[in-house]
């Protein structure tokens, strides 16, 4: 899908066909799309297909006058039913006629824009307007770490409640996905960190303190990603040791009653066999034998239930 869109005022307007100052809008393009945007926008397609490939690894890279910033951005994908965060590649090609995007899927970071929820938001200050786009993906970051965090309480007490296999592979899920945030963060730094020095793109005085901004806003999202990570690792660690201690009570308990169930099977052994035992004539000798063995088997069960001998 090809989209043109253009700032006019303070509004955004889609466009019928390529004009200087235009934003190009690309998700999901076939090779017929992808061949039309470098034939109009006259860029090679080694600049729109690494955005297509996911991969592919952030970076920063110029060809023939023409500059690619290349960033994993968050997204949500679903997972038998479950929904999953992970990362895509999202490319921004910077020409000096336009700004061309480029992303596998349909992403909140762009849709703010053309839903016109970005202020002093113009398509022709193409410098600002990417940088918007990389504060705008910091932010999202952000916002989806929040969401993380609330699952994962969540989940812990659940957990507390019931130690099931669901909530478990809940959190293995949350674990994978700060993983996938902490590494392409800290690959968005390093392209951050480039555009400070990178004199291709031009820049006024209030966008360099809009750069900072969202190298500021990316270390947070690294920082915040680091202390939940390091949260939910230690709240796995901490119900694996719950369970493998439910686990051993249950056990016990298992065994001191194996142990209390074998002693009326050892005494009717016993006086089963033809061997002459003093109540062999007495008629209430059987039982005798019942009561004596019940009592037995209970103060059995109970001495060792209540000093836990086992183990």
């Amino acid at each position: 899908m090809i989209k043109y869109y253009m700032t006019l005022g303070s509004e955004l307007v889609e466009r019928d066909d390529f004009e200087p100052g235009v934003w190009v809008y690309v998700q999901n393009p076939t090779e017929e799309e992808i061949a039309r945007v470098c034939s109009t926008v006259k860029v090679d397609t080694d600049l729109i297909r690494p955005a297509l490939d996911e991969e592919e690894r952030p970076r920063i890279e110029t060809d023939n006058g023409h500059t690619l910033i290349l960033v994993d951005i968050p997204t949500i994908e679903d997972d038998d039913g479950e929904n999953v965060f992970t990362t895509i590649p999202l490319g921004i090609v910077y020409t000096k006629e336009a700004v061309v995007t480029v992303c596998l899927k349909e992403t909140p970071i762009l849709s703010d824009f053309i839903r016109g929820r970005v202020k002093s938001f113009l398509t022709q200050f193409k410098s600002r307007f990417i940088l918007q786009i990389l504060f705008k993906n910091a932010t999202l970051y952000l916002s989806y770490l929040r969401e993380i965090e609330k699952r994962s309480t969540k989940l812990e007490h659940d957990l507390q409640k019931s130690m099931r296999n669901k909530e478990l592979t809940q959190l293995l899920r949350l674990e994978k996905s700060l993983v996938y945030f902490s590494t392409s963060l800290k690959s968005n730094e390093t392209v951050l960190e480039k555009m400070l020095k990178f004199e291709a793109i031009k820049r006024f005085e209030e966008d360099q303190d809009l750069l900072d901004d969202v190298i500021i806003e990316n270390k947070q999202a690294i920082e915040m990603t680091n202390i939940y990570s390091n949260i939910l690792s230690s709240t796995m660690d901490a119900f694996a040791s719950i369970i493998s201690n439910n686990l051993n009570i249950v056990m016990k308990s298992l065994t001191i009653i194996t142990i209390a169930m074998s002693v009326p099977t050892v005494i009717s052994g016993l006086f089963g066999m033809n061997v002459p035992n003093g109540l062999e004539n007495n008629p209430m000798g059987f039982v005798y034998i019942v009561i004596g063995t019940v009592i037995l088997s209970v103060g059995i069960t109970l001495y060792l239930f209540k000093n836990r001998r086992l183990g």
